[in-house]
């Protein structure tokens, strides 16, 4: 899954493609280099994030779609967002075909019946308060535990409004520290119990930046090392900034195990 982000605060300056210009661009490599599906943000989610009214996120996700649309009509769409009524409009208006959720409904109660009435495959993640304030909220006894059980509890009741077409993602960097990303990764088995797809987003992240003591732009080894250490635990999709990097880490871990 390549990131496009059509902000102008994203964490990571390399995935910013906040005018016409540079999302065409942005897109396009993201295309070459092999993508199977493109996850498109209007609103940044990075710690401390501002927030973006409902109308400017549909602005910047309507120019992202719209982009990639020219150059692939049928590569498949993910939208980043966790409100309700944009991700309805995404996909009735727009043509996305995935919601992805960074609160996997609890940001917005209306998240649930809109995946339920249009059977819009979902990507549930795990987080805690806001991306404003998520950092505050990183008391956890047993990290790995707490989030799984916090993802089964959501697809049983999502499941009983009947959306089932889920992929979950437990969230690294969103409401952890660094030491609890880590712990997570070296668990990540425990997540395949749910019996789900499991998503990865660790791309350039600051569990990986900041153990390194490099900046985002210097991250890529230490990316491809850890999404090498997920996909051998059992990750179905990485979602990353620098797609060829991945690619070549799912073919050989592929190799490896057959």
């Amino acid at each position: 899954m390549g990131i496009l982000n059509v902000t102008p605060d994203s964490f990571y300056c390399g995935s910013r493609a906040f005018d016409s210009d540079n999302t065409r661009l942005h897109a396009e490599k993201l295309i070459s280099d092999g993508a199977d599906m493109i996850d498109i943000g209007g609103y940044s989610s990075r710690p401390g994030a501002e927030s973006v009214s409902p109308d400017e996120e549909l602005r910047r996700i309507e120019q992202g779609i719209n982009t990639v649309k020219k150059l692939s009509p049928t590569i498949p769409i993910s939208i980043d967002t966790f409100r309700a009524d944009v991700a309805l409009k995404a996909v009735r208006d727009l043509g996305a075909d995935i919601i992805n959720d960074i609160s996997g409904g609890e940001l917005d109660d209306k998240m649930l019946e809109t995946i339920a009435k249009t059977k819009t495959p979902y990507i549930m993640m795990h987080m805690r308060g806001t991306p404003a304030n998520m950092q505050q909220f990183t008391n956890y006894n047993n990290v790995t535990a707490e989030v799984v059980e916090w993802l089964s509890r959501r697809l049983a009741r999502f499941s009983l409004a009947g959306a089932d077409d889920i992929i979950i993602d437990p969230g690294f960097g969103f409401s952890k520290t660094t030491a609890q990303n880590f712990e997570m990764l070296s668990h990540m088995e425990l997540f395949n119990q749910l019996q789900r797809p499991v998503l990865v987003g660790i791309s350039r992240k600051s569990m990986i930046h900041k153990t390194l003591n490099i900046t985002p732009d210097e991250a890529l080894n230490g990316t491809t090392v850890l999404n090498t250490l997920a996909l051998e635990r059992g990750a179905s999709v990485l979602r990353v900034h620098d797609v060829s990097a991945a690619r070549q880490a799912v073919k050989l871990v592929a190799k490896l195990n057959h």
